[in-house]
């Protein structure tokens, strides 16, 4: 499989540099020169099919034989290792829960595909590989697990100062070895401008590559829960329906690839806080990015999501078939806030920022008859402990994976200019 950029103006590559380099050379993303549509047989027969099984019909068109078949599966074993289950919420709305994995964040997935794909890349390569990554919150601490300790690997993680939660915080600064954390006295933008610059800086001499959801292996494996929702549901719902919380836009243009793979999904419905420019393009047809604002759904805190390009290739940059396929919605704090009272009042469901903006999607679209809506949770509701517990009447149960570093010490390098983050790399 090659890929090209979306700014077309670099060659085509394998997936091994698409993930080895992250960006192309003209700063556009990469994106798979074909998309071939999984059997309907396959489709049909789905609940035949383990999740790992699923997972490597989904992506080995993507892979192709740069990794041997036998490597593929080893590596989604070990990526595929937790449950993905669908909880009932309302008579015709369920939760795809995605938190169940090490740092409790849906980035599990991707960040340890991506970091078992970059180590077998680098295995016969004596020279090391940089991974910089910008997080808004979730994404820092996944990265920093899946690629803890992997060889030939350095992981290098900016991330706004004040803009991610204490837990958030702790799961990305706080693990030592390879993984080093920047605080970038800044907002989230800042950091991704400041990746996306390194990018193409030729001063910078070492192999860099990033972990954001701009690079294909992290985007791509994203694809999987989709296929395991469907899995659970498709024998009693036929019509289904997913809100997808979305601040960089990759999870939820990853469901849509996996519909263009075949999968039957009626429509895709984006939920964003206060940080709408996608609802506002889909309503004039202009893409106007703006400065992030700061929300309770923090890891969703992006003004110019960089895989919403990606969606638009997907609809052929066809406003219209966009829309028929896709809508998005905004909402604010106060609105997040009240639905996560509502859906615990009504059902005892503790629903974290994010899952509550994914829910109100839902309800904007608004479900026709037969319709099932599948909002995705995409973070335990420990992962934002203050707001949920200021919110609703409860004490959140620290699991496991959180008790592991909560009590761990923070450590950072603060930064507030790509000079000062370029000084770190070069030296």
């Amino acid at each position: 499989m090659n890929y090209y950029s979306l700014h077309h103006k670099s060659p085509k590559t394998t997936f091994k540099n698409a993930v080895v380099e992250g960006l192309a050379k003209d700063r556009g993303i990469y994106f798979p020169e074909a998309i071939i549509p999984l059997s309907k047989d396959f489709i049909d027969n789905i609940s035949e099919y383990s999740n790992h099984e699923i997972a490597f019909e989904a992506i080995k068109q993507f892979v192709g034989d740069e990794i041997p078949e036998t490597k593929l599966k080893e590596i989604i074993a070990e990526t595929v290792s937790f449950d993905f289950p669908v909880i009932s919420i309302d008579e015709n709305i369920g939760t795809l829960e995605l938190f169940h994995g090490p740092t409790m964040a849906f980035k599990d997935v991707g960040a340890k595909f991506m970091a078992k794909c970059l180590e077998y890349f680098n295995k016969d390569n004596d020279d090391e590989v940089t991974v910089l990554v910008a997080t808004s919150g979730d994404t820092g601490g996944a990265v920093a697990n899946g690629f803890l300790g992997a060889k030939g690997v350095n992981v290098v993680i900016l991330y706004p100062s004040g803009k991610v939660s204490d837990i958030q915080e702790k799961q990305l600064t706080s693990l030592g070895q390879n993984i080093t954390a920047l605080e970038v006295n800044g907002v989230f933008d800042d950091c991704q401008d400041m990746v996306k610059t390194a990018f193409l800086d030729e001063e910078i001499k070492r192999t860099l590559t990033s972990a954001n959801s701009i690079n294909v292996a992290r985007w791509l494996p994203q694809m999987f829960y989709f296929f395991f929702a469907y899995k659970q549901l498709h024998k009693q719902h036929k019509d289904i329906v997913f809100s997808v919380p979305s601040g960089n836009f990759g999870n939820i243009c990853a469901g849509i690839m996996a519909q263009k793979l075949g999968l039957p999904v009626k429509h895709f419905v984006a939920s964003t806080n206060v940080n709408d420019t996608v609802p506002n393009f889909l309503v004039d047809g202009v893409y106007k990015p703006k400065p992030s604002k700061a929300t309770i759904s923090n890891a969703m805190d992006v003004g110019n999501p960089s895989n919403f390009i990606r969606i638009q290739e997907l609809f052929n940059n066809n406003l219209e078939s966009l829309k028929n396929a896709f809508s998005s919605y905004s909402f604010t704090d106060d609105a997040t806030r009240e639905t996560m009272k509502k859906i615990y009042n009504n059902c005892g469901y503790i629903a974290d920022p994010h899952g509550a903006v994914g829910y109100l999607g839902l309800k904007k679209h608004g479900l026709q008859e037969n319709e099932y809506g599948v909002f995705l949770e995409t973070a335990h509701p420990v992962k934002f402990l203050d707001v949920v517990e200021e919110t609703l009447p409860v004490k959140v149960e620290i699991p496991e994976q959180i008790q592991k570093v909560i009590n761990n010490k923070k450590v950072a390098i603060k930064i507030a200019t790509y000079n000062d983050l370029k000084s770190f790399l070069i030296k």
